[in-house]
């Protein structure tokens, strides 16, 4: 999968800007708070529909502006399509071929990405909550069908909760309906955890051998999907609708007082272990963020795995992150098959050399140019 060009119009700090991008390695450079990252997040909004950087839409529109657009070519091992996003005051307008989609999540999945940010940084040791968002993103990608079953899920549960504080003013409580709302939930759960689970599964065996390499053949990686409650058992998803049942009717008086949902996928988590330890307590920090890229390899070989086509891999100034060794790594495994979109300050110390041909862009205030030239969209 390729982007052929992309264009932003009153996108973050861009007016208008129009690119031509090759198949490899793209470099962005420039200093900080030039527009890279900006760049880098308009790739990842066509692939997802939102930022990796906030919530709120209108951040992402040009000062005092009313709409901001991001379109690009895409190709796929099949065709050439566009896409296009355009973000305003009323929320999102989401098109393939020029179609507007009734719904971001048949959007969505059409452009898929690998990010490896900074931030990824604290996949390991940071809340349980972005790991559970990074289980979220790239199974939505690769399997747009589990972000129905996931929307779905967060729709009944919201509703549930709702109930359950309604209960805490009213008093008033009605079994039945409570009821038909626990048994929806719990069909949504299970059909959830279990694109969680096997997800976990594929990504182990592929980032086992990697991790082990990186390693030095020191360490060993394992992944575990780690249930909200030691009385459910995920490894066993026959017996999951069962087991969910009858927690959730054990804890039905503490629910009543809390007014939450005590379990489910929305309280689960991801844990990495090294040696069989908890990396995110008995890691090292050179130790967790080899976990991470292990992690990131693998993904761009289970996406092929999955779709039959490698993901579009972006690097928003990790390589500094990363020692001789590793860069050499990451770059051994995306050349000639993957395209890549790298921001760094300065391309100096960067493990780029053995890759053909490199795309350099420099960005300065949200313009581009190519050995000093200024790039200017063709007038339409």
């Amino acid at each position: 999968m390729k982007i052929k060009e992309i264009e932003l119009i009153n996108y973050r700090n861009y007016r208008h800007a129009k690119l031509e991008f090759n198949d490899g390695l793209i470099i962005l450079t420039g200093e900080n708070a030039q527009g890279k990252t900006n760049l880098l997040e308009a790739i990842f909004l066509l692939s997802l529909a939102k930022s990796h950087r906030t919530n709120r839409d209108q951040e992402m529109v040009f000062w005092d502006e009313e709409h901001a657009i991001v379109k690009a070519i895409v190709e796929n091992k099949s065709y050439e399509f566009p896409l296009e996003i355009i973000l305003n005051k009323k929320g999102k307008i989401a098109k393939i071929n020029h179609i507007e989609q009734a719904r971001l999540s048949q959007f969505v999945g059409q452009l898929n990405v690998i990010l490896f940010a900074p931030e990824d940084m604290q996949l390991i040791k940071g809340s349980p909550s972005l790991r559970r968002r990074f289980l979220d993103v790239e199974i939505g990608q690769s399997q747009p069908v589990y972000l129905n079953e996931l929307q779905q899920y967060n729709r009944i549960l919201k509703q549930r909760n709702q109930y359950l504080k309604q209960f805490g003013y009213s008093k008033q409580f009605d079994e039945l309906f409570f009821d038909v709302l626990t048994t929806q939930l719990i069909e949504k759960a299970t059909k959830v955890i279990q694109y969680r689970a096997q997800f976990i599964q594929q990504l182990e065996k592929l980032a086992f051998p990697i991790h082990y390499q990186l390693s030095n053949e020191r360490d060993q990686l394992s992944l575990k999907y780690q249930a909200s409650s030691s009385k459910l058992d995920y490894d066993s998803l026959s017996t999951l609708s069962q087991q969910l049942t009858t927690l959730f009717k054990q804890s039905l008086k503490r629910e009543k007082e809390t007014g939450v949902t005590a379990y489910g996928p929305h309280r689960d988590d991801l844990i990495f272990y090294i040696n069989n330890q908890p990396a995110q307590f008995f890691g090292s920090q050179g130790q967790q963020r080899t976990i991470v890229l292990s992690i990131k390899l693998a993904e761009i070989e289970l996406f092929n795995q999955i779709r039959g086509e490698y993901p579009i891999l972006l690097l928003d100034d990790v390589l500094s992150e990363l020692d001789d060794q590793r860069q050499l790594l990451l770059m051994q495994q995306i050349e000639g098959k993957v395209q890549t979109f790298l921001t760094t300050a300065t391309i100096h110390g960067l493990k780029i050399h053995q890759l053909e041909d490199p795309q350099i862009f420099y960005i300065k205030k949200g313009s581009v140019s190519i050995n000093n030239e200024i790039i200017q969209p063709d007038k339409e």
